[in-house]
């Protein structure tokens, strides 16, 4: 018998390494994740909602506004109700593939929900649907430069996906996000959740799956299309209204220790 070996196979005293092995498994359980995962080597983000916020021109009044140049009478104070409506009503393509005209019918959803139910809706959408385009509509959160730097700062890969009509290179170009890809479902011809706009990000980061963190607002599109590919997947909540799903974040300040990045 060994020297150093015992009867268990394991000695008297155990090594270092094998103390640190069952240290590492034992955080993996206690995660719930039953084996420990491998260190995230990339993040990938969802655009609207998650790192840019809309302006005035594409929220209540600037839809009401708008409404007004094609002959409608838009309620405000119905916005939030017609867009989560139109929200839980959207159609994708059948196979998700990118599809301008989606976007138009989400949008005239929220038109006709505001009350323009009358000629006049479609133009109106799609003269909104136009603004989503233009990138100075948009401002980051107060959040995203700070982090954006911190996960950098700890030699993170990180990139954008994100479903929409906009030229997202155009739109990183303006807002000078530091960002090694971004993938827009336009460019792509797929849209999230479909598993190979996720995979062309993991391509274009040279990452696996498990290497990979996604954070974004939207549970099906960005937190279901991401798990589905075992990526660890985040949902940003900042209106608070999912308040038991398990990899929630208030604010994308709390994203570094979520990650179990050091000093966090």
């Amino acid at each position: 018998m060994t020297p150093w070996l015992g009867r268990s196979g394991f000695g008297e005293a155990p090594t270092i390494a094998i103390v640190r092995a069952f240290r590492r498994i034992s955080a993996g359980v206690r995660m719930g994740q039953g084996y420990p995962r491998p260190m995230v080597r990339a993040v990938l983000f969802d655009v609207d909602f998650t790192l840019a916020l809309p302006g005035p021109e594409l929220g209540a009044e600037g839809y009401r506004k708008l409404g007004e140049r094609h002959g409608l009478s838009l309620d405000s104070a119905r916005y939030d109700v017609a867009r989560q409506a139109a929200i839980a009503s959207l159609q994708h393509h059948p196979e998700l593939e990118h599809d301008d005209e989606v976007w138009v019918a989400f949008t005239e959803r929220i038109v006709r929900g505001m009350g323009g139910d009358a000629a006049g809706a479609y133009e109106c959408a799609v003269e909104i649907v136009a603004f989503w385009e233009q990138h100075d509509k948009f401002t980051l959160y107060d959040d995203v430069p700070r982090v954006l730097e911190e996960l950098r700062g700890h030699g993170l890969k990180l990139g954008l996906i994100s479903n929409g009509s906009r030229d997202l290179d155009g739109f990183v170009r303006h807002h000078a996000l530091d960002v090694d890809c971004a993938v827009g479902s336009r460019a792509f011809g797929r849209t999230k959740p479909h598993p190979d706009i996720f995979r062309r990000a993991l391509t274009l980061l040279e990452v696996e799956a498990e290497e990979t963190a996604m954070v974004g607002d939207s549970y099906e599109d960005d937190i279901e299309g991401a798990r589905a590919l075992g990526i660890q997947a985040f949902l940003l909540d900042r209106d608070g209204r999912y308040p038991d799903e398990p990899g929630r974040l208030e604010t994308l300040l709390a994203l570094p220790a979520a990650l179990g990045l050091p000093g966090y």
